[in-house]
């Protein structure tokens, strides 16, 4: 049985310097893996497009699944950071503003450097299971959770676990699958009829 890559780096950088060149290898790593994909990249190749030596890499970094796992932390962190900021608005507006507003920021979210997020989406299999990948998702839910709770009286479902597992589902499943495989969608002149035909969906859905 094939043994799984390590994907944990050998140690955290904490000086200016040594953060200044874990960024470089983490960059240089989305590059490499938007560019030419997973297989091409290596170590050496890695180190190269940095500008870092190959022993510099191996002190922060066992493979080049550590530094893809770096790469998909990273974009995560990005987009938690956005839907964070994006979702203060929500718990103030009525049920269709808020469920337009969420699927707007799933779509904002894949957004994110959609080639990059599309390259990690066919990576992170190959990677491994990585715990961090997990926490968007549950955060997303929690916050959907918490919304459809305050908005019970708009609302013609009764189980709201179900109901919120249901549209998060299918919120990201639509936007994910949009950046994956149906860029067309995203284009500026159709992204508003994506947004209001997913929200109609969702809303349609929760009232019953």
């Amino acid at each position: 049985m094939a043994r799984r890559p390590v994907t944990k780096p050998r140690k955290i950088a904490t000086q200016e310097r040594s953060r200044a060149t874990v960024d470089s290898l983490i960059e240089a790593t989305a590059r490499i893996l938007v560019k030419d994909g997973f297989d091409k990249a290596s170590t050496n190749r890695i180190a190269e497009v940095a500008g870092v030596s190959i022993g510099s890499l191996y002190q922060y970094f066992p493979s080049k699944e550590a530094l893809v796992a770096a790469v998909i932390e990273r974009h995560q962190h990005q987009i938690m950071q956005m839907v964070r900021r994006e979702l203060a608005q929500v718990s103030t507006q009525s049920l269709d503003e808020a469920m337009r507003k969420f699927v707007a920021i799933a779509v904002e979210a894949h957004r994110l450097d959609p080639k990059l997020h599309r390259v990690l989406a066919e990576q992170i299999p190959r990677v491994g299971k990585l715990e961090k990948l997990e926490t968007f998702s549950r955060e997303n839910f929690s916050l959907f959770r918490a919304y459809l709770e305050g908005a019970r009286d708009e609302l013609g479902v009764d189980d709201l676990e179900l109901a919120s597992f249901v549209c998060v589902t299918t919120i990201e499943a639509l936007t994910h699958n949009a950046v994956l495989h149906h860029s067309k969608v995203l284009a500026d002149d159709r992204m508003e009829t994506l947004i209001d035909e997913g929200a109609r969906l969702v809303i349609g859905y929760l009232k019953g």
